[in-house]
């Protein structure tokens, strides 16, 4: 009998799929001086990215800068994976976006029913969910959810529980609220799943259903969705090996508790392109509609996106919680960043905004990658601003240099993508090598003078397997002891 793990592999494979990914889309491009940009400015960017695959940080990174309803500045840096053949294209490849599914998918969906009066904010979720209810789960609210105030878990490890995604989404109605809901926060991907549940509820939908018929098909995003089709894996950045799956990871959902719920989950499992993003962010700054489709009431974005309990916003954050937006944007952007290397930051003051897209789990090369991400998110934000020359604020002068110019925290040289690799492979032989030393020396039996002489010499290209050991765990440790709880950081 095959694996559960495997079985739910073959099902999101063969699910339906209800239309076919045409590359392209995106907003109308424009040169930066058209929308009061400076190209000199925004070029900063390059470096700053660059840098970022330089390190070791990610592969490749597809980032798109737009103000007053265009695209200013698209690029795609880098590869998909480490193989140096496949390359970035903000216009065709595909992220799989982790976190950013809690407001590109869920916290829309609840926007788009909030709007239409089927949901009440301060209503219990028992309401929409009647198997969610006992004790503290009936004083929890939708506003609790949006807010991360429900005083839920930031996580369980479903994929460890559960057998099938029926199993999956019972343990998640099953969670124990730890606080009185309101009083405490905690980062939660138990409560955007439970988001996801009562947009399914009310709609009488699959998530990802609702979310193709009443937003992404109306703006024409067709390169986003849950499941990627199969002629669509080739252009989708890879992630990693995650358990329990034990095979390299591409066109399926990196999270391993969005694959324990069938792949459509409320905190993870979308994907998409930076083209397709750059729409739906027009669309929010716009109010609420793009090329003359109103997909959510003005008056709805304004209430999700502004602050309503400590930095969080609706279902999204803000700048002060210090999540990748740098240190210039306004008092009203808002946005959300993702565990495998994504963001999404928007400027309704400066009708602008910066998307950056990458796989940084993907056998990151830099021993801090979580630290090169958020270094380059950070320098990604303050250049698309500085490069912002009608600012009513003021023009700021640009800085002598970045973060990524001067980290050194990074903890290894900045080098090319193809120096990186050749010291992976040397440290991977040198590992081979020394696992074969100690495996004769363990078996062989000769003379104590000789056996001290093979040990010593053992001994001597350990550490190599030891700096390899810890260079394709780090990834994987960074940011994650409980379950997403810190992936937005």
């Amino acid at each position: 009998m095959l694996p559960v793990f495997l079985l739910t592999a073959i099902a999101i494979a063969a699910a339906d799929v209800t239309r076919v990914a045409l590359p392209g889309g995106g907003l109308p491009e424009r040169e930066p001086a058209a929308v009061g940009m400076s190209a000199e400015r925004l070029s900063t960017i390059d470096r700053v990215v660059r840098r970022g695959v330089d390190a070791g940080g990610y592969p490749g990174a597809a980032v798109v800068v737009g103000r007053k309803g265009f695209t200013v500045w698209s690029r795609g840096f880098g590869t998909l994976d480490w193989s140096a053949k496949a390359r970035v294209t903000a216009q065709e490849s595909l992220y799989d976006l982790a976190s950013l599914t809690k407001v590109v998918a869920t916290t829309t969906a609840i926007m788009v029913l909030f709007d239409r009066g089927q949901i009440d904010l301060d209503a219990p979720v028992s309401r929409y969910l009647p198997d969610f209810q006992g004790g503290l789960r009936d004083k929890v609210t939708v506003r609790h959810l949006l807010t991360h105030r429900a005083g839920l878990p930031a996580g369980r490890e479903l994929w460890r529980i559960a057998k099938t995604p029926a199993e999956a989404r019972a343990a998640v109605l099953a969670s124990a609220v730890k606080c009185t809901p309101g009083a405490c926060y905690e980062y939660s991907d138990l409560g955007a799943d439970l988001l996801g549940f009562v947009a399914e509820s009310v709609s009488g939908q699959r998530l990802d259903t609702f979310l193709e018929s009443a937003v992404y098909s109306k703006l024409g995003m067709q390169d986003t969705y849950f499941r990627v089709p199969m002629a669509d894996v080739s252009r989708t950045a890879p992630t990693e090996i995650a358990p329990p799956r034990g095979y390299p990871l591409r066109g399926e959902v990196h999270d391993e508790n969005a694959f324990a719920l069938g792949g459509v989950a409320g905190h993870a499992g979308l994907f998409s392109s930076a083209a397709d993003l750059s729409v739906f962010a027009q669309m929010l700054i716009n109010g609420g509609s793009y090329n003359g489709v109103r997909i959510i009431s003005d008056t709805t974005v304004a209430l999700f996106t502004r602050r309503a309990a400590g930095h969080r916003a609706l279902g999204w954050d803000t700048c002060d919680g210090g999540a990748g937006c740098g240190q210039f944007m306004t008092e009203r952007a808002f946005g959300h960043t993702g565990f495998t290397g994504t963001s999404l930051w928007i400027d309704p003051d400066r009708q602008m905004f910066v998307i950056l897209l990458t796989n940084r789990v993907h056998a990151a090369r830099a021993r801090r990658p979580s630290k090169v991400i958020a270094d380059v998110r950070n320098d990604l934000a303050d250049a698309a601003v500085l490069a912002v020359m009608d600012d009513p604020e003021g023009v700021r002068a640009m800085p002598a240099s970045f973060r990524a110019d001067v980290a050194q925290d990074w903890n290894r040289p900045l080098r090319s993508s193809r120096t990186a690799s050749a010291a992976a492979r040397r440290r991977a032989a040198a590992a081979k090598r020394a696992a074969a030393a100690r495996k004769k020396t363990s078996s062989a039996k000769k003379p104590a003078a000789s056996g001290s002489k093979t040990v010593k010499a053992s001994a001597k290209q350990a550490p190599a397997k030891s700096s390899a050991k810890s260079s394709a765990s780090k990834p994987r440790s960074a940011g994650k002891s409980t379950p997403k709880a810190t992936a937005k950081k």
